[in-house]
């Protein structure tokens, strides 16, 4: 039972209060403060049983949040308003929610992680359920937007929470915290390499900033093997004499 609460309020959650913030509040604010999420997951996994929390954790994820504010303000200014509180609550709310799904699941690494497909059915029956009672129907218009809803069905909403559930069960939790930063990047390159956005000072400073962070989060992973290959050859040595 924890497992399916888990899946389902993290899956369906996430998604029903993110585009709840946006209804309520502007796009660029409310986006900024759910993604407040792999912060939160880098802090948060000090309260887990055997990690250990770095200042290069907290410093990468706060060096990918700068990079973030980069792409989504386009530059600009933030204008946090009291009229949209509301909005902005539910986006703390989302980023909560996914936040505490990721570090959650890290609990329960015997779980296959074939349990997504069933996390995603429940979520697409509730999310159905919420779009009959408070959204109003526009289908798709032509073969163009058809094939754009089967592309995000079988991607970023579908494989993507399956690599998701590995990567928080098997992989070093701080490290994907700091590097989810990288996803708003990626769609501006994205946007760029489709000439739909152009390339500018800003999304270089962008990608330095995130990609800097990343790496500096993952510092002990670059370290590691040569600590470990240099404690061999000083064994090695002291055997020798």
């Amino acid at each position: 039972p924890q497992v399916w609460l888990i899946g389902i309020a993290g899956l369906f959650g996430y998604h029903f209060f993110y585009f709840t913030a946006l209804r309520n509040a502007p796009a660029v604010e409310a986006s900024l403060i759910a993604y407040l999420w792999p912060l939160l997951i880098v802090l948060g996994s000090a309260l887990m049983p055997g990690e250990k929390l770095a200042w290069n954790h907290v410093v990468g994820a706060l060096l990918g949040l700068a990079g973030t504010v980069l792409i989504v303000t386009k530059g600009g200014g933030l204008a946090f308003d009291a009229r949209y509180a509301f909005g902005y609550a539910m986006a703390a709310v989302c980023a909560v929610l996914w936040s505490s799904y990721s570090l959650l699941s890290r609990r329960f690494p015997s779980v296959p992680t074939s349990i997504v497909t069933w996390f995603c059915a429940a979520t697409a029956v509730l999310s159905l359920a919420c779009h009959l009672a408070l959204e109003q129907t526009v289908l798709p218009d032509g073969a163009g937007q058809w094939l754009a809803v089967l592309g995000l069905g079988l991607m970023p909403v579908g494989a993507a929470f399956y690599a998701w559930d590995i990567g928080v069960k098997r992989g070093n939790i701080q490290v994907l915290g700091a590097a989810s930063y990288a996803a708003p990047l990626l769609s501006t390159l994205v946007l760029i390499a489709a000439g739909v956005a152009e390339p500018s000072l800003r999304i270089l400073a962008a990608c330095v900033l995130i990609t800097g962070g990343a790496a500096l989060a993952a510092k002990s992973l670059f370290l590691r093997k040569p600590a470990a290959e240099s404690g061999a050859r000083a064994s090695q040595s002291r055997a020798g004499a």
